[in-house]
């Protein structure tokens, strides 16, 4: 049975898509096969269709790092026909067929049931993006942080993984400090439940090595020299997490944050992570993410409306999560 795909293929070493009609035997191995409801935009998936950085290891490849839908068919032990499941990175969008397309087969082992109070359209407006933010709060509450030991900082604040932060933050009792470059939305950000906006600039710039206690923690999807400029700004004993790299993967820092401070850097890795550490971040989701937040988020688009998404993701016009409707 044919289904439709947004198809990215290579010539020149120039990345085209195009949405076209798939058959059942042009999907990859696995022992289930999904009715792709819904995936999502990420900045990773923006830089897998534009090239900006090789994230596609093959062409031709459906990109789209998440997808949620429907089980049509498995022979993996737990999960049944009929289970709603979500899938996040793994090889999607890298070496297996990923989420933009009607249907998808994969390992069952990259595959999380989704908790009851949400649907393949929630599970898509959270995606990388908000499964990464709850595994850097769980991050941050592995490194002793509570509400009681001060603000958390996040940085990169419009966009999915910061939205969706100080959406949980803000809900779990935390004081949130956005930090933005774009002031005029600072209105969204304090409906997801931020209290203190901050310009960017001020942290995008070069700075000193340690400066003012400022933060208890941070969350920071921006790396460069923004994260070292968080890194100096943290209280001692701070636990600051790096899942993200919008303004570049060299930061020019010094260790002083960390000897003279004591300052955790946690890493954040969502393409790998243990299964018992999916299970718990989407256990924890369905239990701390407001749902009413996280549709003051959200935008939902058709497949081929995803390249101009990307697009307007990097000239800096995407606000909070754009959720995929394969099927319109």
């Amino acid at each position: 049975m044919a289904f439709r795909a947004l198809l990215a293929a290579k010539k020149d070493e120039k990345i085209s898509t195009s949405v076209v009609e798939m058959n059942e035997q042009d999907l990859m191995p696995g022992d289930v096969t999904v009715a792709v409801e819904y995936s999502t935009v990420n900045f990773k998936d923006a830089l897998a269709i534009t090239g900006g950085t090789e994230v596609i290891k093959q062409f031709p490849l459906v990109p789209g790092i998440d997808l949620a839908g429907t089980v049509e068919k498995s022979s993996y032990p737990g999960i049944a026909v009929g289970d709603r499941v979500v899938a996040n990175s793994w090889g999607l969008s890298q070496t297996h067929h990923g989420g933009y397309a009607q249907k998808a087969r994969l390992k069952g082992e990259w595959l999380v049931k989704l908790p009851a109070p949400f649907s393949t359209k929630d599970a898509m407006a959270i995606g990388t993006a908000g499964y990464t933010a709850m595994l850097s709060v769980l991050a941050l509450e592995h490194g002793g942080l509570t509400p009681k030991r001060g603000d958390i900082l996040v940085t990169g604040a419009n966009g999915g993984v910061g939205s969706i932060a100080i959406a949980i933050l803000s809900d779990l009792g935390y004081r949130v400090i956005a930090s933005t470059g774009r002031p005029g939305e600072a209105d969204y950000l304090r409906g997801l439940g931020a209290t203190e906006i901050i310009d960017r600039q001020t942290l995008s710039e070069p700075g000193a090595p340690i400066a003012r206690e400022r933060w208890a923690g941070a969350v920071d999807s921006v790396g460069s020299r923004t994260l070292v400029n968080v890194l100096a700004q943290t209280q001692y004993r701070g636990v600051v997490t790096a899942c993200g790299l919008a303004q570049g993967v060299a930061p020019p820092g010094t260790v002083l944050p960390f000897i003279l401070r004591n300052v955790t850097l946690a890493g954040i890795d969502s393409v790998n992570a243990p299964q018992e550490v999916r299970i718990e971040a989407w256990s924890r989701l369905a239990r701390d993410l407001d749902p009413n937040k996280l549709a003051r988020t959200t935008q939902v688009v058709g497949l081929a409306e995803v390249p101009d998404v990307v697009r307007r993701m990097f000239a800096g016009k995407v606000q909070g999560r754009t959720v995929v409707d394969v099927n319109a």
